[in-house]
């Protein structure tokens, strides 16, 4: 069946890319019988210079890399669990942690291979920033992966050699920028249309639409 293929560069570390992912996945549901969309997720890392196994809170993070106060920084994330709630997301707005996202992201590309990308994409998503269990951590990684459907001894070998899927990570990012995408959610639909961020359903909806007319014979 023709589909509309739609690629999506994200990160896990990212809430705008687990909101906009939710909005986009609602204007793909109201469409259902009427747009075939085929989804590719691909790779981009917001800290890519952080050292693996470097660890810190959300909140000090984000004041120190915008420069703001470190009230500032938690009333946005206060903010950004409302915007999650109302997509029907859990969003825990305290407590949370970032780190390195890079083995996180060669995992992905173990579950494309496995057939499983949606099924890892959203428990990484939910782990990330609905569950209290730090999903920087080696073990929790593992264990959220084979939740998810991966083999445990599939998940282990990719953790333990760092060349494994290394460069379809770097080349997910090289095309990323290529394309001139400096911050994501980006969806690149049809391979014609560009949209950035978190943008409301209706839009996402509308492009979809659009994208498929394009595709059909004219009368």
């Amino acid at each position: 069946m023709e589909t509309v293929r739609v690629d999506i560069w994200s990160d896990i570390a990212c809430p705008w890319c687990y909101v906009g992912k939710a909005r986009f996945d609602k204007a793909v549901a109201g469409l259902e019988g009427k747009v075939a969309v085929e989804v590719r997720h691909r790779s981009f890392e917001l800290d890519p210079n952080r050292a693996p196994g470097e660890v810190d809170a959300v909140v000090p993070m984000i004041a120190k890399k915008y420069g703001i106060s470190p009230a500032q920084a938690q009333a946005n994330e206060y903010k950004l669990g409302e915007l999650a709630n109302l997509e029907g997301l859990e969003y825990r707005t305290e407590g949370r942690d970032h780190g390195n996202t890079f083995d996180l992201h060669r995992l992905l590309h173990l579950a494309s291979d496995k057939g499983l990308e949606a099924e890892v994409w959203k428990a990484f998503y939910t782990a990330n920033f609905a569950d209290e269990a730090s999903i920087f951590q080696r073990d929790r990684v593992i264990e959220v992966a084979v939740a998810a459907g991966l083999d445990e001894a599939d998940v282990v070998a990719v953790l333990d050699d760092p060349e494994h899927y290394r460069e379809a990570v770097r080349a997910d990012e090289a095309e990323a920028a290529a394309l001139g995408a400096t911050g994501v959610p980006f969806f690149v639909i049809d391979e014609k249309y560009g949209v950035s961020g978190a943008q409301p359903t209706a839009l996402f909806a509308e492009i979809l639409e659009k994208a498929w007319d394009e595709r059909q014979p004219a009368n």
